[in-house]
């Protein structure tokens, strides 16, 4: 994978994903400075109320000012809210098509990816790294922009009231902004080592519970709590280390500024006692003075939220920056139904530099049963995944009804050719619902039908909820062999034109593996079925054997082909 994306570029390539919505998010700001020009007022009308109506002893003056700063203040409240709602609506918006976007993303990733990734690691990017941006996309961002503002507005009234005392009032600003910009560096290195941590600590968990069966058979229990102690550890650490960089981040500028404060009261009050300054004045003016103060400890403090945010950007655009094994052409071509010829010419496929096929030429007639055997390792499982584009040969050439796969769109290629894994899948849901999974108008009787042709029909009436029995995570609930047959049954509803099984009833007993082999045919009639299997006595129902040896296709007569 390529590296993390780095500095504030992430921030950037956000961009895609707001342009959808500037005009909502023009509105937002709009509501923002309206709510920042009524917060700016409160202090101007402690002015007024003190030189105008306090010392000048107008009752008049007191009440119609009272009621002006009520009126801001209940006027305020509302479009905060308002501001408020109308952001978290937009950015939860934009937050799911930035997530929809990486699942579409990931689905063209091969499984070679999921095979050589850490799912505890993905998990935590999925998870933890798209949460941690939904937090700031709903909250920190909108408090930047209004904090930021509100800064900006509060420099302009004191420089329009005194400027010779907001010279005193700023006196610190450099040094906090030094303080800050160190800390600020430290802690972004610091978050991103607190993420990867956390990943590590997340990926022993994943392989631990997922191999729990593994480890009380090996008595290794107490080897695994040491394991995550260490795990947890090293995470802590890192954690404490953020919290410090965090910490000292938002609260050392802002400690430093507040001492500007007392400088700016000793002044203000020398200039009253000489004349220079109305009481009125210096009392707007300090209430600007702390009230710009917590904008800019704000600004301070959210950037750790910030820095993390940008690390966990990075994280989640270097899955989106990792490139699929295959790319769809952008002229790919639509197909209909096949007839389901697959043609092998010259395939070449090496992963790094050891090669497993070799110029392989095998031509498989549509409407077939071709077995292909061979040990382990030999290439029958990679030649399973090119044929529905898992990967693309590094030489030569795959033809579905004469068309190179290549050519062809991805999502007609994969629904004309099935492929049934040898690591049976299944989601915790009912057996219905993995047979029928993404199929919303299928009909009961379609599945029963398929359920039927799988060879379920003994393990169904065993259950009492039969189809609405659920499976358990991942299917543990259920036995190899039955997860084996629903997942043949749901490759058999959807009707390829050509099934490809790879090692289909390695769990199954003699006597089941019979009854579903004897089956196939009839459930598909028309379709080429191809069989991956180490077993001769699987190879029985098959037009043609291929054995694979060496990287090429050796095609064994068939004297008697049984036809079933």
């Amino acid at each position: 994978m390529s590296a993390p994306v780095a500095g504030w570029s992430s921030y950037r390539r956000l961009l895609p994903y707001i342009r959808p919505y500037r005009r909502g998010l023009m509105l937002v700001l709009a509501i923002s400075v309206l709510s920042t020009a009524l917060g700016l007022a409160q202090p101007y009308l402690s002015k007024l109320m003190i030189d105008h109506a306090l010392l000048q002893r107008d009752m008049g003056a007191l009440w119609r000012i009272a009621g002006i700063m009520i009126a801001v203040t209940v006027l305020g409240f509302g479009v905060n809210i308002l501001a408020s709602y109308r952001y978290v609506r937009l950015s939860a918006a934009m937050l799911y098509d930035m997530r929809a976007a990486l699942l579409r993303h990931l689905q063209t990733l091969s499984p070679r990816f999921y095979a050589s990734f850490r799912l505890g690691d993905l998990v935590s990017r999925m998870n933890s790294d798209v949460s941690d941006v939904q937090r700031i996309a709903s909250d920190t961002l909108l408090s930047v922009v209004s904090n930021l503002l509100f800064f900006i507005g509060c420099v302009a009234m004191m420089l329009w009231l005194d400027w010779r005392l907001f010279l005193v009032g700023v006196l610190l600003v450099p040094a906090s902004l030094a303080a800050f910009t160190h800390y600020q560096r430290r802690l972004t290195a610091l978050t991103r080592d607190m993420r990867e941590r956390g990943a590590d600590l997340g990926s022993l968990l994943v392989d631990t519970v997922m191999g729990m069966r593994v480890v009380t058979a090996l008595r290794a229990g107490e080897h695994e709590v040491g394991r995550f102690k260490a795990k947890n550890d090293a995470f802590v650490g890192a954690m404490l280390r953020m919290q410090v960089a965090s910490y000292m981040t938002g609260a050392l500028p802002g400690t430093l500024m507040t001492g500007a404060t007392s400088a700016v009261i000793l002044y203000g009050g020398w200039r009253i006692i000489e004349g220079g300054m109305s009481i009125g004045t210096l009392v707007a003016f300090m209430t600007y003075h702390m009230r710009l103060l917590s904008p800019i400890q704000t600004l301070m403090g959210l950037t750790s939220g910030l820095a993390s945010a940008r690390v966990s950007l990075g994280r989640i655009f270097e899955l989106f920056d990792t490139r699929p094994d295959v790319e769809e052409r952008a002229d790919a071509t639509p197909i209909g139904r096949v007839r389901g010829e697959v043609r092998f010419e010259q395939v070449a496929m090496r992963y790094d530099r050891d090669p497993v096929l070799r110029d392989m030429d095998l031509s498989i007639p549509a409407g077939s049963i071709c077995a292909i055997l061979g040990p382990s390792g030999v290439g029958k499982s990679t030649m399973a995944d090119l044929m529905v584009r898992h990967a693309d040969p590094t030489g030569g050439r795959i033809l579905l009804d004469g068309h190179d796969l290549r050519d062809l769109r991805l999502d007609d290629l994969r629904r004309e050719v099935m492929l049934v894994d040898q690591s049976p899948w299944l989601f915790n849901d009912s057996i219905a619902a993995n047979i029928g999974f993404a199929l919303p108008d299928v009909r009961i009787e379609e599945i029963e039908a398929a359920a039927h042709a799988a060879g379920l029909d003994a393990f169904l009436a065993r259950l009492p909820e039969g189809l609405e029995t659920r499976t358990g995570e991942r299917g543990l609930a259920l036995s190899a062999g039955e997860r084996q047959r629903i997942v043949i049954a749901r490759a058999l509803l959807r009707r390829p034109s050509v099934l490809i099984l790879d090692e289909p009833t390695s769990a199954l007993d003699g006597e089941t593996e019979a009854l579903v082999a004897g089956r196939l045919r009839g459930a598909l009639p028309d379709a080429t079925i191809i069989l991956i299997t180490h077993k001769p006595a699987l190879a029985r129902i098959a037009d043609r054997i291929v054995t694979i040896a060496d990287g090429q296709a050796h095609v064994a007569p068939q004297p008697e082909p049984a036809h079933v």
